[in-house]
C-alpha cells in the first residue's frame, strides 16, 4: 500500500557527518559486485510469489543489471538511481513502519550526487525541502560542500567509468571558489504564458524565476544571491519590464541576464609596465543575446555574443586556467624549453584555453564545429596578441583532419558540453594519439564514462589517469567542474 509522506529538510547540520564514505576507491561499482550470495530474507519488490526463494537467483540478469554501456548518459535520474541503490544496500535500522497516510519525518542519510537528500523514512512528524531547483546546498558550510563534491566525483568514477578501482588515482581536493555568493555572471530566469492568444491587457503577471523543485511550474523569485550585483540589478529591471509590457509577449519567455565588463586603465599608468597598471572595472547587465559582452580573465580579454557559452564564475577562472596550463605540460619535457610542444584545444569555443593556456607552446590549434565560436576565438587571439594560434571549423566526421602536430609532442584539452563526447570524436582522438590529455567537464558522470572508454579502448596507445579532481565553479549547488589528466603509458 502506498504511503503519503510529507517531507522536507531541516536546516540542522546534525546529518552532515553522514555524507558518503570517502574510502574510495576501495569499494566496487554496483554493476561489478559479484560477491552477493543468496539470502533467505525477502525484501519489498522481490516478487517471489509462489516460487522458492532460491529460484530468484537463477534467473538471467536483466539489461538494467548488466554493466553500463558506453552510451550511459549520466542523466539526473540515472545518477540518483545509483545513489539510492547504495543507500538501500546499507544495513537497515529497526523500527515500526508508519500507518497509511501518516506524516513522517525524514533524517537525511546521505546527499546524492544530484543534490537530493536521500533517506529511508522512520517515525516522525514533518520535514520541509527547499522549493527552488537552482541551489541545493545553501544550508551547508562551504567546506562541507567541497567535501561532498569530492565524493560526487569519486562516485561518478565508481559508477560510470567501468574501470577497475586500481586504475583510478585518489580523487584530489576540490578547489574552492573565491566567492560563495555573488559569483554567477549569467542567469536565465523564465516565465510561462498562455498556450494561445498571448497575454491580454490587464492580465495578471505570471511567476518569474526558476523551476519549482520536482515540479514543472515556475517559482517566483525576486532576487538570486548567487548572481553578481549587476546581474541581480538586471533581474529586478527585467521583472519590471515584463510587468509593464506583458501584453507584448505572445507566450512565455526565458530572460537573458549576462554581465559585461568595461575596463578603463588609470591615465597615470598608461604606457607603464602592464603588471603594475591600475584599472577600474564597470560592470553592467546585458539582456540582448546578440549583443557583445566582454569578460576579463586576469589580464586577458574575451569578447563574445551574450547568448554564447562562457564560464559563469569569473572569480575562479584565473586560478583554473593557470592550473590547466600546468597540467598540459608534457612530463618528459620537464626542465626543457616547452616551446618544442603543441596544443590542441578541442571544443575551443571563444578560445578560453587556447589563449589563456597557450603561452610557451610552439603551435596552437583550436577546433570547434561552431563557425560563430571560431570567429570569436580568432578575434580574441588577435585582441590579446596571440600569434602562434589558428582556429578552424572542424567537421564532426574528421575533426582532426588538419592537424599536423607530432603526437608525442602534443597536448589536447577537451571541454565538451554536458552530454560529453560521442564515440566518433573519441575514436578520432585515440587515432591522433596525443601525449597528454586534459579533460574538463561540468558533468563528472559523462566525464567518467568518456575517460573510462579512452583508457579501455587504447588502440595500442594506452592512457593512464594521472589526476582527477574538481573546481567549485558552482557554490551552493550540487554541480562541480571536474577534470582528469591522462598521459600515454610508457
Amino acid at each position: 500500500m502506498r504511503r503519503s509522506i510529507s517531507a522536507s529538510l531541516r536546516t540542522s547540520y546534525s546529518y552532515l557527518p553522514k555524507l558518503w564514505d570517502t574510502s574510495y576507491p576501495t569499494y566496487r561499482p554496483l554493476w561489478a559486485d559479484t560477491s552477493r550470495k543468496m539470502s533467505g530474507t525477502k525484501r519489498p519488490g522481490d516478487g517471489l510469489g509462489a516460487k522458492a526463494e532460491g529460484e530468484r537467483w537463477k534467473r538471467k540478469k536483466t539489461a538494467s543489471e548488466t554493466e553500463p554501456s558506453f552510451r550511459s548518459t549520466g542523466s539526473h535520474e540515472e545518477v540518483l538511481l545509483q545513489d539510492v541503490k547504495l543507500l538501500l544496500g546499507e544495513p537497515k535500522r529497526s523500527g515500526i513502519a508508519p500507518e497509511q497516510f501518516s506524516q513522517v519525518e525524514l533524517s537525511i542519510s546521505a546527499l546524492g550526487s544530484t543534490g537530493d537528500g536521500l533517506a529511508i523514512s522512520h517515525d516522525g512528524t514533518r520535514v520541509y525541502f527547499g522549493r527552488c531547483s537552482g541551489c541545493q546546498f545553501q544550508m551547508l558550510p562551504g567546506d562541507y560542500q567541497l567535501q561532498h563534491k569530492k565524493i560526487v566525483i569519486a562516485k561518478a568514477m565508481q559508477n560510470f567509468s567501468n574501470l577497475d578501482p586500481s586504475s583510478i588515482p585518489p580523487i584530489g581536493e576540490v578547489m574552492p571558489s573565491p566567492l560563495l555568493r555573488g559569483y554567477r555572471t549569467k542567469l536565465t530566469p523564465h516565465f510561462d504564458g498562455p498556450r494561445r492568444g498571448g497575454f491580454k491587457e490587464g492580465a495578471p503577471v505570471p511567476d518569474i524565476g526558476f523551476q519549482l523543485k520536482g515540479r514543472s511550474f515556475v517559482l517566483d523569485i525576486e532576487d538570486c544571491p548567487i548572481g553578481t550585483d549587476s546581474v541581480r540589478n538586471g533581474f529586478k529591471s527585467q521583472r519590471t519590464y515584463v510587468k509593464e509590457n506583458l501584453h507584448t509577449f505572445k507566450r512565455g519567455a526565458t530572460l537573458l541576464l549576462r554581465e559585461t565588463t568595461e575596463r578603463t586603465f588609470s591615465p597615470e599608468t598608461n604606457g607603464g609596465c602592464e603588471s603594475t597598471q591600475t584599472f577600474t572595472d564597470i560592470k553592467t547587465c546585458i539582456t540582448n543575446s546578440k549583443a557583445l559582452v566582454t569578460e576579463w580573465v586576469g589580464r586577458t580579454k574575451f569578447i563574445s555574443p551574450a547568448g554564447s557559452f562562457f564560464q559563469n564564475n569569473n572569480s575562479i577562472l584565473e586560478k583554473f586556467t593557470a592550473f590547466v596550463q600546468e597540467q598540459l605540460m608534457i612530463p618528459k619535457l620537464a626542465g626543457r624549453d616547452h616551446a618544442e610542444s603543441y596544443l590542441i584545444d578541442a571544443y575551443c569555443g571563444s578560445g578560453l584555453f587556447s589563449i589563456c593556456c597557450g603561452h610557451g607552446f610552439k603551435g596552437i590549434l583550436g577546433v570547434d564545429i561552431s563557425s560563430q565560436s571560431i570567429e570569436s576565438a580568432r578575434k580574441n587571439a588577435t585582441e590579446n596578441g596571440i600569434h602562434n594560434a589558428r582556429f578552424i571549423t572542424g567537421n564532426a566526421e574528421a575533426i582532426f583532419a588538419d592537424v599536423d602536430f607530432p603526437p608525442e609532442l602534443t597536448s589536447v584539452v577537451i571541454d565538451p558540453p554536458r552530454k560529453g563526447c560521442d564515440e566518433l570524436f573519441l575514436s578520432q582522438l585515440l587515432k591522433l594519439g596525443p601525449e597528454r590529455l586534459v579533460y574538463i567537464s561540468c558533468n563528472v558522470h559523462t566525464m567518467a564514462r568518456d575517460i573510462g572508454w579512452l583508457v579501455q579502448q587504447g588502440l595500442g596507445k594506452t592512457y593512464n589517469i594521472d589526476k582527477i579532481g574538481g573546481f567549485d565553479f558552482f557554490p551552493q549547488t550540487h554541480h562541480v567542474e571536474g577534470y582528469a589528466v591522462l598521459s600515454k603509458s610508457s
